[in-house]
């Protein structure tokens, strides 16, 4: 498929390219105890950034091609109600979503035609797909930027 420039910038931001933070580089290598544990002061584990960002990026997704779709009430729906995943299943099981649903956002845009990305999205009150694009890329850089940082202070890095 032959893909406008505006596309390839969508699916290099959304791929992590250029000078955002790759989201499997991240996360290689984690340790399981640190996934869930608390720094004070901190807000949200690890583990509660992870699901925020699934859960989010799922909800844009099926916003942006489902006109049924109900979002979480917000703001208690976009977060986990543990500290911890349950198990290691369940994080490979959060982390396998959103790679998941990451990918399905950049098969949107890339299938759509310059036109589809400005075009309102018919049950929205003013989106477009090249805005939920947008979201789904600065949402997740941001909340990434802040899993790192966690992850770094948990293992005692500066």
């Amino acid at each position: 498929m032959n893909s406008s420039p505006l596309q390839q910038h969508l699916l290099n931001l959304l791929s992590f390219k250029g000078a955002h933070l790759d989201f499997d580089e991240a996360i290689r290598g984690l340790t399981p105890e640190l996934r869930g544990k608390k720094i004070k002061g901190a807000p949200h584990t690890i583990w509660q950034l992870l699901e925020h960002m699934r859960i989010a990026q799922w909800d844009i997704l099926e916003f942006s091609r489902d006109e049924k779709h109900v979002s979480p009430e917000f703001p208690q729906g976009y977060w986990p109600d543990s500290a911890a995943p349950a198990s290691d299943a369940a994080w490979k099981k959060s982390v396998a979503a959103f790679r998941r649903d990451l990918e399905a956002m950049k098969q949107l845009v890339a299938e759509a035609d310059e036109r589809q990305l400005y075009a309102r999205i018919a049950h929205g009150n003013g989106q477009t797909l090249l805005r939920e694009a947008l979201l789904v890329a600065d949402h997740n850089a941001y909340h990434l930027g802040q899993l790192v940082f966690l992850r770094k202070m948990l293992e005692g890095r500066q």
